[in-house]
């Protein structure tokens, strides 16, 4: 007789017992933030407190998130605490800008983004990764997390950039990480609500890597600037060029432009990167799933050459993708702030409350799903996604601010494990001990060291 194997629970921190101490609050939230959070949270439709900034709240119940982030979400702006990490990386780029400036850039790039540019981006995709799996041709060990960091940056690269980026793609993922490891993290001054001319020491560290990126933008900005002007017929019309065009008084200011490219460059490859890492490492703790995958895959790659038809054909490879999104989302808080107190249900959200919306707790939630904690891609396939609430999965956000990029990472991420995985089997190793410690995106701390050996 046919038994269901037991579901893989991949690692987490276990929800705490008892409150930490101030002082033990702040070394938490600086050393792993995902660590801070207790039982209690896990399973209640909301937590509000009295914290060390001041007011928190943390939004679990679906109709309370619809509310903040899109029935009146003209009342909430984005957080201090998060503003205070970010705006010093990415300014007035489109994950941090507010008001008048965010709607100009996010009307500037909206072109790029519909179904039918997304649909012409296939092909690239498709390239560059059947390019980049060539390294692993002899097998091997490989750190998945470093690859894939790499891989969805040349995608990038090539499909908004049209390969012209300046700077070594291969110091680009060691500047990527160092720039997390210092300006990304909570500094315990931002938690104090300290005055930004306070100087952080950890933004202090982060300031060799910051200037690293701005130069390749300013590079990458002049190389284009040139092409556009000694042979404007045959530059490339792509996400660089929409901006630089987009310039003007009606339209995004020079600094605007450098900043939404800072934030692409920088960001815009990252969450891809760590869900397709996730996503590998737990197909290789739960065989059984990875053979599903592998089964699908093998069928679909044989019988349809369009990339763009393998996000609707693949539906077991979509749900561990999906699920591994679940368990690791790559951005594991959406934070707000309510600009006027106001009440929801019987909930009141001060004024200048830190409003938190937690993706990586909504959807461990023990009253939204069943065994939380395991990975368990049936939740996603056809017949069972329809019935999981808009608000209770979240991994690009909801609302006005709802992640640009979702449909394309959705068919970026398809076609490279469609890729990866009808050639390789990545397998663990006694030095596969990843632990997700959240530095902006959900990151495996210590890699994804993983065999590689190619399929029979």
């Amino acid at each position: 007789m046919d038994t269901q194997p037991v579901p893989f629970v991949p690692p987490a921190p276990r929800p705490r017992t008892t409150p930490p101490s101030t002082l033990e609050m702040m070394r938490i939230v600086y050393r792993n933030p995902l660590e801070l959070w207790g039982e209690h949270t896990y399973n209640e439709p909301w937590i509000s407190a009295n914290g060390v900034g001041g007011h928190l709240i943390v939004a679990n119940d679906p109709g309370l998130i619809r509310h903040v982030l899109i029935d009146n979400a003209k009342n909430y702006k984005m957080a201090t605490v998060r503003q205070m990490i970010l705006r010093p990386i990415l300014r007035d780029g489109l994950l941090t800008a507010e008001g008048e400036v965010w709607k100009r850039s996010r009307k500037a790039m909206a072109p790029v983004f519909t179904p039918r540019h997304i649909f012409g981006f296939a092909e690239p995709m498709l390239r560059r990764t059947m390019q980049f799996v060539a390294r692993y041709d002899e097998g091997g060990m490989t750190d998945v997390a470093h690859d894939m960091t790499l891989l969805t940056y040349d995608i990038l690269a090539e499909t908004l950039f049209s390969g012209e980026i300046a700077g070594e793609p291969g110091s680009f993922a060691q500047e990527i990480d160092r720039l997390f490891e210092t300006m990304g993290r909570v500094d315990p001054l931002d938690l104090l609500r300290a005055p930004e001319w306070l100087p952080r020491l950890t933004r202090i560290r982060g300031r060799k890597t910051m200037a690293y990126f701005r130069k390749i933008v300013t590079d990458t900005v002049k190389m284009r600037e040139e092409r556009l002007k000694r042979d404007p017929d045959t530059a490339p019309q792509d996400f660089l060029t929409l901006l630089l065009r987009a310039e003007g008084p009606d339209g995004l200011t020079r600094a605007e432009v450098e900043d939404n490219i800072i934030t692409f460059i920088g960001a815009g490859h990252e969450t891809t990167a760590r869900a397709l890492g996730w996503t590998i490492y737990c197909l290789a703790e739960a065989p059984w799933e990875r053979e599903k995958v592998e089964r699908e895959i093998d069928a679909v790659l044989a019988r349809e050459p369009d990339p763009t038809k393998w996000l609707d054909a693949m539906p077991f490879t979509r749900a561990a993708f999906e699920e591994a999104l679940r368990l690791y989302p790559p951005a594991p808080s959406i934070n707000r702030e309510p600009i006027e107190t106001e009440t929801w249900n019987d909930l009141v959200l001060p004024k200048r409350a830190a409003v938190l919306v937690m993706p990586w707790v909504v959807h461990r939630h023990r009253k939204l799903w069943d065994m939380p904690d395991a990975f368990m891609p049936e939740r996603f396939h056809p017949g069972n996604r329809e019935k999981i609430d808009r608000f209770q999965y979240l991994p690009f956000g909801a609302g006005p601010r709802i992640c640009i990029g979702a449909s394309f990472a959705m068919q970026e991420a398809i076609i490279a494990l469609a890729i990866m995985l009808s050639r390789f089997r990545f397998d663990v190793t006694a030095e596969t001990k990843p632990w997700p410690v959240q530095k902006l995106t959900t990151q495996p701390q210590g890699g994804l060291p993983m065999q590689v050996t190619r399929r029979v």
